[in-house]
Parts: structure tokens; sequence; C-alpha cells
């Protein structure tokens, strides 16, 4: 399982954009091809499953980005250099949101996750669970009442 999750993270940065993006052209087609939207009304629930694909590739992608950049096999001192901060470090780390960051001595600390990868996790989880929520919503919709 630990192997799965390792291949996973190590992945994702660079599958998560071909996801997103081939999630994103269906998405399209399938909006232009239907009626015109109308105000108020649930998408069906393939769209909706569309939406959560794409949403989680995005999260998952922008998390597995930021656990990469800060979360060397390189110890503190060779991680803090690659990026340019000078003296002597210690590297403390956040799982969620996201955060890598090397504090000097003196108490300054240099961030080493990008500052796009918690706002792209965040909002990505969100879609997601909207869609799901969409989703459900919509196949209750369709189940035909017992009788």
């Amino acid at each position: 399982m630990a192997d799965l999750l390792l291949f996973a993270v190590l992945f994702a940065p660079f599958l998560a954009p071909g996801v997103v993006l081939d999630a994103a052209i269906v998405f399209v087609l399938r909006v232009c091809k239907q009626r015109p939207i109308l105000v108020g009304r649930l998408p069906n629930l393939a769209t909706s499953v569309l939406l959560a694909v794409m949403a989680g590739a995005a999260a998952l992608g922008a998390y597995s980005w930021g656990v990469m950049s800060g979360f060397y096999i390189l110890d503190p001192d060779q991680m803090c250099a690659a990026k340019g901060v000078p003296g002597d470090h210690i590297v403390t780390r956040w799982t969620l949101p996201v955060g890598a960051q090397c504090v000097t001595s003196d108490g300054v600390g240099t961030e080493l996750a990008p500052g796009w990868v918690n706002p792209v996790i965040f909002a990505g989880l969100a879609l997601l669970l909207l869609a799901l929520i969409t989703g459900f919503l919509a196949a209750v919709r369709r189940r035909p009442s017992p009788r």
C-alpha cells in the first residue's frame, strides 16, 4: 500500500495535467453539445463526474508538486542551499496546507513550496466536493420513484 502511495505522489505532478486537460476537453465538448444551460438546472451525472475527475486531478497534482518541492531525500542544508538560502538551517514541514520552510539560526524563514500550490489544492477539493454533491443529486433525481 505504501508503494502505491509513493508511486501516486511521484507521478501525479506529471500525469495530472494530462488528466485535467483531457477531462476539460471532454467537458467542453459535452457542454457545447447539450441544450443551452438553464439557470437553476443541475448538470447530469456524467458532467458532474467529469468535473470531479478534473478537480481531483488538479488537487492531487498540486499536492504532489508541493510535497515534492520540500520533501527531498537530501539533508536540510542541501535542500536550503539548492534554493539559495545562506547559513545553517532547520527545515519545518506541514502536510496540509503543504509547506516546507528553511529557517536560519536568525529566525528568517524561506518557503520551499510554491505559492500557488495551496490555493489550487483547496479550490480543487472544494470543486470536487461540489461536483460529487451535484452528481449525487442528479442521480437521485433520475432514479424512478418506487410505487
